[in-house]
């Protein structure tokens, strides 16, 4: 028997789009520090597409169109960071791009971030309790996250898992479109 599923390697570029190139290479690769490895000039003036080494052989990649339209903050994406507003967005828009980084570093590079001039959210221990949060680290957190803005409203995120998961982490039965018509009526 032959497995014909798709052999995943995971993700090779997440593209987004920025308002202004030069802006977003001194953002990611000047403050974030992930080298600049591909720009690609698109035919007839259509813009660029740019990509930066965000770690363990995947890339983030940039388009800049000019005539991009402009963004709708808390449609095309969310209008604030997690711990300063609504986190909702659009249904097909890319809500947040979380970048993995080693546990033992996350409140040193948050350190970093703010001392870049980046607003951060506290260091967040998301669990397993009601509202997904526990107050301090602990056997119970299974990731820790810091969020924050690019220049251009893209909400990241730094995230470290902090344990392995298991088949009791499967909790929950996936929501479907007429649940959100229940819980709205």
């Amino acid at each position: 028997m032959t497995d014909d599923r798709i052999e995943w390697g995971g993700v090779n570029h997440l593209a987004l789009v920025c308002r202004d190139m030069a802006r977003t290479v001194a953002f990611y690769d000047g403050v974030l520090g992930m080298p600049l490895v591909k720009t690609v000039e698109l035919p007839v003036g259509m813009g660029q597409h740019f990509f930066f080494d965000c770690g363990g052989g995947d890339l983030l990649a940039f388009f800049w169109f000019p005539e991009a339209p402009e963004p709708v903050p808390g449609v095309s994406a969310p209008a604030a960071r997690p711990d300063a507003g609504e986190l909702t967005s659009a249904i097909g828009s890319m809500n947040h791009v979380a970048f993995k980084v080693p546990a033992e570093r996350i409140e040193e590079y948050r350190d970093r971030l703010i001392a870049a001039g980046v607003e951060c959210s506290e260091t967040w221990n998301h669990d397993d309790s009601e509202f997904g949060l526990a107050p301090e680290m602990g056997p119970d957190v299974w990731i820790r996250s810091v969020y924050f803005f690019d220049p251009d409203g893209i909400l990241l995120e730094l995230a470290a898992t902090t344990r392995t998961f298991t088949a009791d982490d499967i909790r929950h039965e996936p929501a479907t479109a007429r649940s959100a018509e229940s819980t709205v009526a």
